[in-house]
């Protein structure tokens, strides 16, 4: 199954992902590294052409430097606003 576009999580989930990388100043390239992976990884995941599994998330998170609980309290509380 594919991201849907539209899906107010999803609308939550990428920009999230793609603003927590650069709070920390990192790049697309130093994350994709971090995980060992091409850089396009990072890109798809972040624009939602590509989904991630918990275990994915929970990586990406340590490449950034965030713990994956604080990131899901972060999307939680972006959520409820909704």
């Amino acid at each position: 199954m594919s991201p849907r576009r539209g899906d107010s999580a999803y609308d939550v989930l990428y920009p999230l992902l793609r603003e927590v990388r650069k709070e920390r100043r990192l790049s697309q390239a130093q994350v994709a590294k971090k995980l060992r992976r091409p850089q396009s990884f990072v890109s798809k995941y972040e624009t939602g052409e590509r989904r991630l599994d918990l275990v994915e998330l929970r990586d990406v998170c340590e490449a950034i430097g965030l713990k994956l609980p604080t990131f899901v309290r972060r999307f939680e509380s972006r959520l409820a606003r909704g």
